[in-house]
């Protein structure tokens, strides 16, 4: 698809500073590594965006971009200093996860790039219904601690539709916390190698951040899933998508 037709499909809030887009799954934000991405597409017609963070390639959902760099300071920052609110929907290929759980493990980077709990999986413990390690677990190397939220939205026989709030921002958190807890993603080609999904089951929903600039000074953002995010398999996850999501927010 041309950026222009892109844009316009899939603007869901602009201002002076910002542009917020839900990315379709399948494309990228930014990175050398991909054919293309959605900072390359803006580029090639004249548009210098700044991506303010990133989502993966193969996650839906909103994306938040800057047009000059004050702004994109401004909002960098809140995502460092994990002030930035992020919700996202999940559906894993699982059932028998709680009511809420937390998974407070370290990450790190293993062969060929691959991040990877900073642990041996055997030594993940699950006390009520938070995933740890115990520190003396640790590989030796460099790790990053992580912490996602999670609470369970709907059960069907065979998924799990959840929604995730990760406290921390590491690049594929939310896909390996709970693929290594047991509960992988459907449709997660790093975890999930079944041909039933056509795409990854992870989807930005909800971001909520500072903008000095405006009036009321703030961000708040949302972009429901499209029909493809509820077609899990050869079935849906749900009847009425539009009912799920007004209970998960009241």
């Amino acid at each position: 698809m041309r950026w222009p037709e892109l844009r316009e499909r899939c603007r869901v809030e602009e201002d002076e500073a910002v542009l917020a887009l839900d990315k379709p799954a399948g494309i990228s934000v930014t990175g050398e590594r991909h054919d293309t991405d959605l900072v390359r597409l803006a580029a090639e017609h004249g548009e210098t965006l700044y991506p303010v963070h990133r989502i993966d390639k193969v996650t839906s959902g909103l994306v938040l971009l800057a047009k000059d760099l004050t702004a994109h300071g401004q909002l960098t920052r809140q995502f460092n200093k994990r002030t930035a609110a992020k919700t996202y929907l999940a559906v894993t290929a699982t059932t028998g996860l709680p009511d809420r759980g937390i998974v407070d493990l370290p990450l790190s980077v293993g062969r060929k790039n691959r991040v990877r709990i900073a642990a041996p999986r055997e030594a993940i413990t699950r006390i009520g219904d938070t995933w740890t390690v115990d520190e003396r677990d640790l590989l030796a190397g460099k790790n990053y601690p992580s912490r996602t939220e999670f609470t369970t939205a709907l059960r069907t026989d065979t998924h799990t539709l959840l929604v995730v709030r990760p406290l921390t921002g590491r690049r594929h958190q939310i896909r390996v916390h709970l693929a290594w807890i047991g509960h992988p993603l459907a449709g997660d080609p790093l975890f999930d190698k079944s041909a039933a999904y056509p795409r990854t089951h992870l989807h930005s929903w909800r971001l909520r951040l500072d903008a000095p600039w405006r009036t009321p000074a703030e961000l708040a953002l949302e972009a429901p899933p499209g029909p493809d995010f509820w077609t899990v398999g050869d079935g849906a996850i749900a009847a009425d998508p539009s009912a799920v999501l007004a209970a998960i927010a009241a």
